[in-house]
């Protein structure tokens, strides 16, 4: 039996699993690693930690699994996008990794679209807007506003680069996280030089790049000693986290799409070909299957709008909660109050808690709650949340329908589908048949199942997707329930239009 190891460098940890080829996973691990929040919209990690969280992930998979490094016949990484590790010539880290949710770049967003020629010209080269989130405003603020650190700047590396980096030694990216630059020609599958020209960066600051299941390396002899595993296992390039996930969700043809509701909440589609995204209100960025394209949308408070829901009216229960699981049961419970709590429609919830990325890219927008009387308990309110968080889930997928993706059936991931009411919603909301996996672990998955296509265990990612993927269960939507949601949803999009003037005011913003 051969064993392939897939790691993913999270936000809040990193998680190792072990799987056999088989398609049963054997041994899984996660260790959590804390993030840095110096100024009000910053967000930063030290990459060290990742390194310590892997070894000791790594560590603990092998260990539960009960074998030997020498199992190992493959490791593949997925990894948080957007980050920007910066590097000196010898491989130093210069200053802690910002973040894909850090929000300081608006002015250095504002450049690149001017620099690039306006927004029409940007999406033209490498099929983007430009975000905050994304690694190129990163990179202009640092030069503007750390020019002796961007002076001593070797290498530029995204977060699960800088552990294959640490694993193997070589400096090497993939085609799907490169995509998250926003410096990449996702169409070509190449670095975009030509607006690299354009804002004065040397290309030279970029690794090489190729596609996601190709060996790159073997893991050193230092890094065995620190990691558990064995020198020179092979190493494969890995995908950026969304791409990895819809490998282990098995999003790898044309009609499959993937629904994840955790913090974020993300919409994620296959294409055989490049999504134009001309009205940039997605993401389009290329497959971790090779000559395979991708898009997708994310919600910035998704799961993380019902987490606030459960720190205001829950509050009294989440402080007598003694452990995490007892603080997770807490919110099925919370849905078991929404499922009896049909208020006829009169409750919209907005959940732009943290501004939004999509369907409106309004760093700036607000959370409203509409429609609340003094009838209206907790469990209503909690009803109205889960509702507007996948409202916004089905909103993305309708941009994709709109660019001419088709949607036969959308896979269900992330603490969403771990609920059944929940994934009857989303049934009903999205109007498609739905699907849940018998496995749960999403990137990790993906990035053990492109581990294993690298080393020949299989003979592409769609064929070890088809071997390995299972479904659990397939939900269908309800006629008249799909209807309802439809007039909901329209309510949501002129509601929203109808507010966004006052967001602007409220942010100072206002044109």
């Amino acid at each position: 039996m051969q064993y392939f190891l897939g790691i993913d460098i999270g936000t809040s940890g990193t998680k190792a699993l072990l799987l056999g080829a088989d398609g049963q996973v054997r041994g899984c691990a996660t260790v959590a690693h804390g993030s840095l929040f110096p100024r009000p919209g910053w967000s930063e990690q030290r990459p060290g930690d990742w390194w310590k969280s892997c070894c000791a992930a790594v560590r603990q998979t092998l260990r539960r699994a009960r074998l030997g490094a020498a199992a190992v016949a493959g490791v593949g990484l997925s990894g948080q996008m957007h980050g920007s590790v910066f590097l000196d010539a010898s491989g130093r880290v210069l200053c802690n990794a910002i973040l894909w949710n850090d929000q300081r770049t608006q002015a250095e967003c504002a450049e690149i679209e001017r620099r690039a020629g306006g927004r029409a010209e940007l999406i033209r080269l490498v099929r983007n807007v430009a975000l905050a989130g994304y690694q190129a405003p990163k990179i202009l603020w640092l030069r503007r506003h750390q020019p002796r650190l961007f002076r001593q700047t070797a290498t530029i590396l995204l977060p699960k680069d800088y552990i294959n980096f640490l694993l193997t030694g070589v400096r090497h990216s993939d085609v799907s996280d490169a995509s998250g630059t926003l410096l990449f020609d996702v169409a070509g599958r190449r670095w975009c030089t030509a607006l690299m020209e354009r804002l004065e960066l040397d290309p030279r600051l970029f690794p090489p790049v190729g596609e996601s299941c190709a060996v790159i390396g073997e893991v050193s002899a230092k890094a065995a000693r620190q990691s558990g595993l064995k020198a020179g296992t092979p190493v494969v390039a890995g995908a950026g986290d969304q791409a990895a996930a819809a490998v282990g969700t098995g999003v790898v043809q044309p009609g499959m799409v993937s629904a994840t509701i955790g913090t974020s909440g993300v919409v994620f589609a296959h294409s055989d070909q490049p999504v134009p995204n001309e009205a940039g209100l997605l993401q389009a960025f290329c497959h971790a299957v090779p000559e395979a394209w991708c898009v997708f949308g994310c919600m910035l408070s998704a799961g993380g709008s019902l987490q606030w829901a459960r720190q205001v009216l829950y509050a009294d229960r989440l402080r007598k909660a003694r452990s995490a699981a007892a603080r997770d049961r807490l919110y099925a419970d919370m849905i078991g109050e929404a499922a009896k709590a049909d208020d006829g429609g009169t409750l919209l919830f907005h959940p732009y808690l943290t501004g939004e990325r999509c369907p409106y890219p309004h760093p700036h927008a607000r959370a409203a709650l509409l429609g609340l009387t003094r009838r209206h308990a907790r469990g209503a309110i909690v009803r109205a949340v889960l509702e507007g968080i996948t409202l916004g889930m089905a909103r993305q997928i309708e941009l994709m329908r709109d660019l001419g993706v088709p949607v036969e059936e959308v896979r269900l991931a992330g603490g969403a589908a771990r609920n059944a009411w929940w994934r009857q919603l989303q049934a009903d909301v999205y109007g498609v048949r739905c699907a849940v996996m018998r496995s749960e672990e999403g990137s990790a998955l993906g990035a053990a199942i492109l581990a294993g296509v690298g080393v020949g265990a299989f003979g592409d990612v769609v064929a070890a997707c088809q071997r390995l993927v299972r479904v659990r269960q397939t939900l269908r939507p309800r006629a008249e329930r799909t209807r309802y949601y439809r007039e909901r949803a329209a309510q949501m999009r002129e509601s929203y239009e109808l507010l966004e003037p006052w967001y602007r005011r409220i942010a100072g913003d206002a044109e």
